[in-house]
């Protein structure tokens, strides 16, 4: 089975929930399921090889607004020439030149990550756009992944029906043994807070930084995330703490993101929106306390209701801060990630293909809120 893969900007060592996604996924693929990645040339860093993958590096820049919709167009056309059985597109954006998959008789995969347009990065113009790219998505599309059920549930029967709620799945992990990264960062084991992911402001790290600030501690505060296009954005963080209370490491992976999650003291999910946040599975995958955003991607996993702040606020989320810090967990935190592994995602996905390609019947569905689910 040959399916092609649009909407990510490639894999690995790119920066992105959905670039992580993708890698964490289709290397998971047994070799009868034949996987074309097209990327965007200005991000790749490297080319590995996958015995079922092929990355096809088409021209892209790196314009606000602009970015997603040439490449979008560039890899549909693609994707006709190359007569896949499938074409599976991550993201609502991406989708707007779905009718013409549609129109060449190719079968149409969608995974619905977030809504876009609800971000603040995104101007008037751009959040039209998205809207009709998300009416274009859900229309053309054969089958619609969801990694929220609770974007799931927001839409009628016709989409529902058609739906299918696969989360998004924890890396395995080994905790680091090392802590030579996180001492030429200035940082101490256990005494730090992190926060980790791109720097855009629905990340909501101002947030996060105005609620350090109003705590009394010997902490340093820690993000990880590289800068895209929002530079104001990283000049305004900048300006909210001394630099002697934050670390801005960039973007980081591998050996040095390993150190430090295994060493922090707190993670803080700050999020204004999200789709299913990755980043947060990773934390709670290294046993580490959290405090996270009151928005409904977080509560798509089980945490007690002390571990919640409203979103935006600061002050509630500094009040947290110092209640976590003087009360420390002895150790570290066992969560219930049993549902996050990779390899029952795979499988399930896989079902969802030869669903629409040879008409294999899914296993005994699960039913959730009236919409029939794979198992």
């Amino acid at each position: 089975m040959k399916i092609c893969v649009l909407g990510t900007r490639g894999f690995p060592l790119i920066q992105g929930g959905v670039e992580k996604h993708c890698e964490s996924l289709y290397t998971e693929f047994p070799a009868e399921y034949r996987f074309v990645i097209f990327r965007r040339k200005p991000y790749v860093r490297v080319t590995p090889s996958y015995p079922n993958i092929t990355f096809i590096d088409l021209p892209s820049t790196k314009i606000k607004g602009f970015e997603a919709v040439y490449h979008s167009f560039l890899s549909t056309c693609r994707a006709v020439l190359s007569r896949p059985d499938i074409v599976h597109i991550h993201n609502i954006g991406p989708a707007l030149f779905s009718p013409l998959l549609k129109l060449c008789g190719i079968k149409v995969v969608l995974t619905y990550h977030s809504p876009n347009y609800e971000h603040k990065k995104w101007g008037w113009g751009a959040r039209t756009l998205l809207k009709w790219s998300e009416k274009i998505a859900l229309r053309m599309s054969d089958a619609v992944i969801f990694v929220n059920k609770f974007q799931l549930e927001k839409y009628d029967e016709r989409t529902r029906s058609k739906s299918y709620y696969i989360p998004n799945g924890i890396p395995r992990i080994t905790p680091a043994t090392q802590q030579n990264y996180i001492r030429e960062l200035g940082l101490t084991p256990g005494k730090y807070i992190l926060g980790v992911g791109r720097i855009t402001p629905e990340k909501g790290f101002d947030c996060l930084e105005k609620a350090f600030a109003g705590v009394d501690t010997d902490y340093k505060l820690v993000i990880a995330g590289g800068v895209e296009t929002e530079s104001a954005y990283l000049d305004e963080l900048k300006s909210i703490l001394p630099p002697e209370k934050i670390v801005f490491t960039g973007y980081v992976y591998g050996e040095k993101l390993n150190q430090l999650y295994t060493h922090a003291g707190l993670y803080v999910l700050s999020s204004y929106n999200e789709g299913f946040p990755l980043v947060l599975l990773e934390a709670m995958s290294y046993g580490l306390d959290v405090l996270v955003s009151d928005i409904p991607a977080s509560h798509l996993v089980d945490l007690p209701a002390d571990d919640y702040f409203g979103k935006g606020d600061y002050e509630e989320l500094a009040r947290k801060i110092e209640r976590k810090l003087k009360y420390p967990r002895q150790q570290k935190q066992k969560y219930e990630l049993e549902a996050y592994d990779w390899t029952a995602i795979v499988k399930r996905l896989a079902a969802v293909y030869d669903k629409l390609t040879v008409g294999n019947k899914f296993p005994e569905p699960e039913t959730h809120s009236g919409t029939t689910l794979p198992g």
